[in-house]
């Protein structure tokens, strides 16, 4: 069974960091690329930062861009989001989910490319 576990979410102030972490099970992890999306109360779910299955491209929203890092572990079939310089509206639950073709890399957040998701971390920005 494909399962794809987000944690490390919590609360921190403006222009604080946070790293959240995206544990993989259940399929060839480093087979597929995966992305990581964002969803704020009220507002619909946008992608924020992709990463290749050999983590050797990433793709990143203009919102997070030069803020946010992504990274993989393929050891340890984990994918990471590194959040600096953390603003309000970066408060969101954030979900990481699989590209849905193997070996496939997209620079774009079409939630059709993606077919598994997981349940979400909590990432509130506030002082």
């Amino acid at each position: 069974e494909v399962q794809l576990q987000a944690s490390g979410g919590g609360l921190e102030q403006p222009g604080g960091s946070l790293r959240i972490s995206c544990a993989a099970s259940g399929f060839a992890f480093d087979d597929y690329a995966i992305g990581w999306f964002r969803q704020a109360p009220g507002k619909e779910r946008e992608g924020v930062s992709c990463i290749s299955s050999s983590g050797g491209r990433s793709y990143y929203a203009n919102s997070v861009k030069g803020r946010f890092t992504i990274s993989r572990d393929n050891a340890k079939s984990t994918v990471y989001l590194q959040m600096n310089s953390l603003k309000p509206e970066d408060t969101a639950v954030y979900y990481c989910a699989r590209v849905g073709l193997r070996s496939r890399f997209y620079t774009n957040f079409s939630h059709q490319l993606y077919d598994y998701w997981g349940q979400g971390t909590q990432v509130t920005v506030s002082s």
